[in-house]
């Protein structure tokens, strides 16, 4: 049987908040039957397309319903117009159903502040993007909040992070509802080779540490980011980016807060991590992002997370 996903449209919805996920589900073949609905039959978009074709909110959903609730352009006013009143009011009517699980809200970046004014997130845990953060604590002062993570699940109540991240979302749910394999068949479909999970933070060590203007720090991380698993010296990098070795070690500790050592064993941990979501075995994924062996890539693992 086909499972009815449902994307809630408001005008203003952010493009690939809603066709990454339809695509993704689109992909799984028959698993699932896509329907659009909202108060007005079509809605312009945030790259300035306009979706027509919607069809009216219905009085109720069937048991086993997918709920999607994308974000919008921008989430400060376009949750309060009379369209997003309209919805909100809904949303409190299938309020019933929702905490009896017979349906499941699917939350697209700032989607969620959406659910979060209609009542559905009080004392759950929930994420959105994290721009989107404090509005969220906001609207949903009763909400448990999780920072920094791609997707977030109280029982049926799915939240995620930005645009990208309801893909992911979608694959779990492909995972969840049909199999690993045809989750894995999507993704390689897509072309998304390494499925991200929901305790993935939401910004990689490739975007995480890139928030300054020095040119010698940037070199250094182009050049790790390049070659992560290469068998690095501290001279060496310090030779790329044109400085001592220990201004290169003051520099990365002033600006980004953390070693040149601890950022690369960032990058090689992410990449690990990657590889094991492929299908690797923890020895063979440690050897290729950098790490002489799984001892010291679990090692490097245990300091993350202390």
């Amino acid at each position: 049987m086909s499972i009815d996903v449902w994307f809630v449209m408001l005008p203003g919805v952010l493009s690939l908040d809603m066709t990454g996920p339809a695509e993704t589900f689109v992909l799984a073949g028959d698993a699932f039957r896509l329907h659009y609905i909202g108060p007005e039959v079509e809605v312009p978009t945030s790259i300035g397309l306009t979706m027509s074709g919607i069809t009216p909110l219905p009085a109720s959903l069937p048991e086993g319903s997918l709920l999607v609730l994308p974000g919008v352009t921008d989430s400060t006013y376009q949750f309060s117009t009379p369209q997003a009143l309209s919805i909100q009011h809904w949303l409190m009517r299938l309020q019933p159903e929702i905490q009896r699980q017979a349906i499941t809200v699917m939350c697209v970046c700032s989607g969620a502040l959406l659910a979060a004014k209609s009542g559905l997130l009080t004392g759950k845990q929930c994420t959105t993007h994290h721009d989107v953060i404090a509005r969220l604590r906001a609207a949903a002062p009763g909400a448990l909040i999780k920072e920094n993570r791609i997707f977030v699940q109280d029982k049926n109540i799915w939240t995620s992070a930005g645009i990208t991240s309801g893909i992911d979302l979608a694959l779990h749910m492909i995972n969840r509802l049909c199999g690993a394999e045809k989750a894995l068949a999507v993704a390689r479909e897509m072309v998304v080779w390494f499925r991200r999970s929901g305790d993935d933070p939401q910004l990689s060590p490739w975007l995480r540490y890139r928030n300054h203007l020095h040119p010698a720090i940037h070199r250094a991380q182009d050049a790790l980011t390049a070659e992560p698993q290469k068998g690095w010296q501290l001279v060496d990098i310090a030779a790329l980016a044109h400085v001592s070795p220990r201004h290169l070690t003051r520099l990365f500790h002033e600006h980004l807060g953390i070693s040149v050592r601890d950022y690369l064993e960032q990058l090689r941990l992410a990449i690990a991590q990657q590889w094991l979501l492929q299908g690797r075995g923890v020895e063979q994924a440690a050897i290729a992002a950098g790490f002489s062996s799984p001892r010291q890539f679990h090692r490097a693992k245990q300091r993350i997370v202390n």
